[in-house]
């Protein structure tokens, strides 16, 4: 399955009969989106354009009118992906020359011209601040007064652009769960990322517009809300301070909402307030992305982070004093230039001390126009795998160890899709468990899609759940 997500082909399937009842005639899409859950909102802006257009979807891009690939290009093995994507639908483009690629996302906003260069197969090269006019490009073979060849075929302009409640969208993470992109771009210099580059200095919605979006969002029955953005805890700092706390005070007043889960949240944003307020208000999960890096106070620094081990120690005994049932995601970096086995051990230590629920783990990868990437002291990418191999066997110790407590307990979970074809096998979430990146629930018996209920955890895995409906 092409499309969005690979597990989301019921959803996508229901969207493509209701449009096939209108016109079995219609021009369809095939969308290809890869990256992470902020790229996958921008992709269902796009596709909400695109119905509002009279634009169909179909699940392959053989028997579709036009592909989108929306690319990442973080970091080196995103890019590959992205480029091998790109070449599959030239494959079916040569066998159909009448097919449209459109490619847009990171890897356009950063490679654009090279890709043109390399890529002349692509009708269009679209960054991520144009993606939004997805529409008009497709239904007009004129883009600014040219035809799409030569210069016109690439759009990179930044014009700041950022989504708001007044803009289609189409919700493809499930029908019950949906992500929300509060704020685009990042303040932040971290020395190895190109966030910034790609998508440029912070800029936040309203707290008014992210509400709005979220009352529509109840009103189609998603239950749970996942806010999203480069750094959540920077939202509204471009126009004063953060406004994250109003924010969160106006979400929980959505009639419909039962989840509110907050995703990417930098430590030297938590702070008691925000804490409190994540302790007395039930409708937000009792649930903190809070991204490290990396444990040795040297690495730190060359990283730019804003942070040293004692401060994390302190930040992370904060957040479970007041909140002691909180379950906390981080995720680490391996390989940063002139990390030493000394550093990496701290970073072991960190880890083992901390017996973090959920843990991402990335090897670093160089990237040109980025501090690091000038850095001397490259590690070699052998001892890059070898360390992550290390700190991932060792985090599945811990998620094994910490999921086995829950067996013979009772827990709430998010009842998402059917496991099988039959009503008897379900997969579901704890509120402390986040779509796409955490573990699952594996539920047995009369379980109802879309509603909280009460199971009884019966086995467990290193990352996942067994459970029966009580």
């Amino acid at each position: 399955m092409y499309g969005v997500r690979q597990e989301n082909v019921q959803l996508f399937r229901q969207v493509m009969q209701v449009i096939a009842q209108v016109s079995p005639d219609v021009r369809k899409v095939c969308f290809i989106s890869l990256g992470c859950a902020r790229n996958l909102v921008d992709s269902e802006v796009m596709m909400g354009k695109l119905l509002e257009r009279g634009w169909g979807f179909s699940e392959q891009p053989q028997t579709a009118d036009a592909v989108v690939v929306n690319t990442c290009g973080f970091i080196e093995a995103a890019k590959q992906e992205s480029i091998a994507k790109i070449m599959e639908v030239v494959g079916y483009k040569q066998q159909n020359p009448d097919l449209r690629l459109i490619v847009a996302g990171c890897l356009s906003q950063r490679y654009g011209k090279r890709l043109q260069a390399g890529i002349p197969e692509v009708d269009l090269f679209v960054g991520t601040d144009q993606f939004h006019r997805i529409a008009e490009y497709l239904d007009s073979p004129l883009l600014d007064g040219k035809r799409l060849d030569g210069a016109s075929k690439l759009n990179t302009k930044r014009t700041n652009y950022i989504y708001t409640s007044a803009d289609p969208k189409i919700n493809t993470l499930s029908p019950y769960s949906a992500y929300v992109k509060v704020s685009e771009g990042c303040q932040h210099r971290c020395a190895f990322c190109v966030i910034p580059v790609i998508r440029g200095g912070l800029r936040s919605r309203t707290v008014a517009d992210v509400g709005a979006e979220a009352e529509q969002l109840a009103e189609q029955g998603v239950a749970e809300i996942i806010l999203i953005a480069q750094d959540l805890a920077a939202f509204g700092r471009d126009r004063q301070g953060s406004e994250l706390l109003p924010l969160l005070r106006r979400l929980v007043e959505v009639k419909g909402l039962r989840w509110i889960r907050l995703l990417y949240i930098y430590p030297e944003y938590i702070d008691a307030e925000l804490l409190d307020l994540l302790a007395s208000e039930d409708k937000i999960v009792k649930y903190l992305d809070i991204p490290v890096q990396h444990a040795s106070d040297r690495i730190l620094q060359r990283m730019r982070r804003a942070v040293n081990r004692q401060d994390l120690e302190r930040i992370f005994s904060q957040v479970r004093e007041r909140i002691p049932d909180v379950a906390l995601r981080t995720s680490v970096m391996v390989g940063f230039p002139s990390e030493s086995e000394d550093d990496f051990n701290m970073l072991l230590d960190f880890v083992s001390a901390q017996e973090f629920d959920h843990l991402g783990c990335f090897t670093y990868s160089k990237e040109e126009n980025t501090p690091a990437g000038r850095m001397q002291e490259q590690v070699p990418e052998a001892i890059k795998m070898q360390r992550y191999q290390r700190l991932m066997a060792q985090q599945e110790g811990i998620s094994q160890a910490k999921l086995q407590m829950k067996i013979g307990t009772t827990a709430d979970v998010l009842v998402e899709k059917r496991a099988d074809d039959d009503d008897k096998h379900y997969l579901a979430r704890l509120a402390t468990q986040a779509p796409e990146v955490d573990g699952i629930v594996y539920v047995s018996g009369a379980a109802k899609l879309g509603a909280i209920q009460k199971v009884k955890i019966t086995a467990a895995s290193s990352y996942d759940l067994i459970s029966e409906i009580c």
